[in-house]
């Protein structure tokens, strides 16, 4: 009996399709041994990472325990000793005898503005579509974008500022009296102190550790 392979021309219609069949058949087990290995290697890494992030989350939220205690025990000192500046409001850094390490405290405060805001973005809205847009379109965009809202739907701090900067430019009460609300509504509320670790470097120089307590 012959073992000749035959040529594709040679192959009859019914070996022709068996050989097709082989050949999507081998295509899908090799499709899907790709895919097995890497499902497989995708999970493990995603595993191993967070693992790894949630121990090292757990030791952060730890040291942040211990740093906030030791810095609030350090500024009931200074205040004991007299060396907290009078105008300081909780914010101070403290340094090693050598100069070589620096740990300061900053203060975080997150600026809000009450509902009165609402109502004075409304009036200075009204005004510059009445009364800006029209003749000074440049200018009318300009004073729009100070009251633009950020990501979480408050105003931005930088923006009013320029804004109320502005305040002598208009004379109509909508003017007047909506920015007097903006400046009324607004406040600052204290988040917490934020951490800076300092190492001095060999040009004597500070540099800052990367340590976010922000969301801790």
């Amino acid at each position: 009996m012959s073992t000749e392979t035959k040529t594709l021309d040679q192959a009859s219609p019914d070996e022709l399709r068996a050989q097709l069949k082989r050949v999507e058949a081998k295509e899908r087990a090799e499709q899907k041994r790709k895919r097995t290995e890497y499902e497989s290697n995708r999970n493990h890494t995603v595993v191993v990472l967070l693992q790894e992030a949630m121990e090292l989350h757990k030791g952060l939220k730890l040291f942040k325990s211990l740093v906030e205690d030791k810095m609030d025990e350090q500024a009931l000192k200074l205040n004991e000793y007299g060396l907290m500046r009078g105008n300081s409001k909780g914010g101070f850094s403290i340094t090693n005898e050598a100069d070589t390490f620096r740990i300061r405290r900053t203060r975080e405060t997150n600026p809000t503005w009450d509902e009165r805001s609402t109502k004075g973005v409304s009036l200075i809205k009204e005004f510059l579509h009445d009364a800006v847009k029209k003749r000074a379109e440049k200018e009318f965009n300009l004073l729009m974008s100070f009251l633009e809202k950020n990501k979480q739907g408050d105003l931005e701090y930088q923006k009013v500022m320029i804004l109320l900067s502005h305040e002598d430019a208009y004379g109509d009460p909508r003017w007047k009296e909506g920015l007097r609300l903006v400046k009324e509504s607004y406040k600052v509320v204290q988040k917490g102190f934020g951490y800076q670790f300092e190492i001095k470097n060999p040009e004597g120089k500070w540099e800052t550790m990367s340590l976010n307590f922000s969301n801790l």
